[in-house]
């Protein structure tokens, strides 16, 4: 009993799996293509062979000179794009190390000179200074002397330098003593007078001299009384010009005239205008 139900179960198995093989194939059918005779004809075995030596011969390359322009290599209907493989290179492995420092070279001639720019904006204004030291007041100049002469003098050579011997006014010392001239330290226009005695039967000549140059000159001619003689004038002296008298000798003797007691020549100056104050 069992050994029937066994060929039983065998039977209704390999009957399912043929009519599952016997269903796929006429599904497959339904998808071919017809077959027909020119397909027969097509793939005849002369046919076949000489279609695969063509498609042989249409993969050989064909050989065309590069620099033609007018000739263009032939291009296959090929549904893939082509590509051409280029080969990289990692330039970093072939660098090498650096090297040194060379030397120096020359320096290059120097280039025209440019035009002058246009003048830049002004700066800031500046932080405020400090206060300055205070300054000197105003200074007043002055030169001032008056001197006389209390003894007589006759001439007794050519030129002879009348010398004071009395100082009655000598401002910074600026009238010698000793050689009779008044030296300018003040710059400016003076003021100078000269006062003497004449001498009886005598000639009186004597010159106001600005240093060897005559200025003015005091004459008198000989006469029975004496009497008193003047010249005044003004200088503009510079620094370091000298102002004197001098007495002159002519063909008659010259002389002026004093005594002890009395003082009967004066010779005066004073600045009126310093060249300072314009």
């Amino acid at each position: 009993m069992i050994q029937v139900s066994v060929c039983h179960g065998t039977s209704l198995l390999v009957l399912g799996i043929g009519l599952l093989m016997l269903i796929c194939t006429r599904w497959a059918e339904s998808f071919r293509a017809p077959y027909t005779k020119e397909d027969e004809d097509r793939h005849d075995s002369g046919d076949y062979r000489q279609d695969s030596d063509q498609h042989r011969d249409l993969r050989k390359p064909e050989c065309r000179r590069c620099c033609d322009p007018g000739e263009e290599p032939l291009q296959h209907g090929s549904p893939y794009p082509q590509f051409q493989v280029v080969p990289q290179i990692n330039i970093t492995i072939l660098k090498g190390e650096k090297g040194e420092y060379g030397q120096r070279g020359q320096y290059g001639k120097a280039g025209k000179t440019g035009q002058m720019g246009p003048k830049g904006p002004n700066g800031p204004k500046g932080a405020k200074g400090n206060i300055g030291p205070q300054g000197n007041a105003c200074k007043s100049y002055y030169a001032a002397f008056s001197v006389g002469r209390k003894k007589a003098l006759h001439s007794i050579e050519y030129y002879q330098t009348l010398v004071f011997d009395t100082e009655l006014v000598n401002l910074y010392g600026h009238f010698n003593m000793f050689t009779g001239k008044f030296f300018c330290y003040v710059p400016g226009i003076y003021f100078f007078s000269l006062n003497v005695h004449t001498w009886n039967q005598k000639e009186t000549y004597l010159h106001v001299m600005r240093n060897e140059q005559e200025a003015a000159i005091l004459y008198a001619q000989p006469s029975d009384r004496s009497i008193m003689q003047s010249q005044s004038l003004m200088l503009e002296l510079e620094r370091d010009d000298e102002v004197w008298v001098r007495l002159y000798k002519g063909e008659r003797e010259n002389a002026v005239f004093s005594d002890d007691f009395d003082t009967y020549i004066t010779f005066n100056g004073h600045l009126i205008k310093a060249k300072s104050e314009g």
